[in-house]
């Protein structure tokens, strides 16, 4: 008789294959493939670049993102020249071409201050909602800024207090569905006037004394808050 037969059946098969790769000389276990990132679309502000965001880019990387699952999209003209809605399509574009590049179903959006609502204006009124699975805004001027009165462009005037295109894009109780969103801010912000105008109903909010409104984006506290956001397990 077969003593491997008599005692297959009663010893657990992990076992069985971890006893054989030691007798051929290799128990070495592959490790685990780690949860795939979902991918992370950021929409830079007026007179922005996607430069703006190296130091998070920095950041992602390191906390696991591959390259190719990170984009900051560069908005033209990015000095205001052009409606907030024109932006929006670029930035529909943009996280069209992020979903097909990397295969996903929906991606993630960090924005700041500008890019804040030409992404929402996306996300509301031209279909991206579904596509998105968490949005963190980051000192987006959400109900105008008063800073906005000092240009006349186009985009700074749906920027003012009360501009019929913010109206517009607040007026509904539940914009964002099911996506899960993150409002970041400074009550020192002194481009954001009042400060909290960055503040978004049902989001969830975080306040940073950060003395500048650029200084956002490259305050470590900012970033490991807006890394920490989107490395959480999705709870819906």
């Amino acid at each position: 008789m077969n003593p491997l037969r008599v005692s297959a059946p009663r010893t657990p098969r992990a076992l069985v294959l971890a006893l054989l790769a030691v007798l051929m000389g290799c128990a070495t276990v592959p490790p685990a493939r780690p949860t795939e990132r979902v991918p992370v679309l950021f929409v830079h502000g007026t007179d922005d670049t996607p430069g703006a965001f190296f130091a998070m880019l920095d950041a992602f990387q390191e906390a696991g993102w591959p390259e190719e699952r990170l984009h900051a999209v560069r908005l033209h003209p990015n000095n205001g020249q052009l409606p907030l809605e024109v932006m929006a399509y670029q930035v529909r574009r943009a996280a069209e071409g992020l979903r097909q590049r990397t295969g996903a179903e929906r991606i993630d959006v960090v924005a700041f201050s500008q890019g804040t609502l030409s992404t929402r204006y996306w996300m509301q009124a031209l279909g991206g909602q579904p596509r998105v699975r968490r949005f963190v805004s980051i000192s987006g001027p959400h109900h105008g800024t008063r800073m906005a009165y000092l240009k006349r462009d186009p985009a700074l005037v749906q920027m003012r207090p009360d501009s019929d295109f913010l109206r517009e894009l607040n007026r509904h109780e539940n914009p964002f569905g099911d996506t899960e969103v993150f409002s970041f801010w400074t009550p020192l912000d002194s481009t954001v006037v009042p400060a909290q105008s960055a503040r978004l109903p049902g989001a969830t909010e975080r306040t940073f004394l950060v003395p500048l409104h650029q200084l956002m984006l490259s305050s470590p506290a900012v970033i490991s808050a807006t890394v920490e956001a989107l490395s959480a397990p999705s709870g819906r």
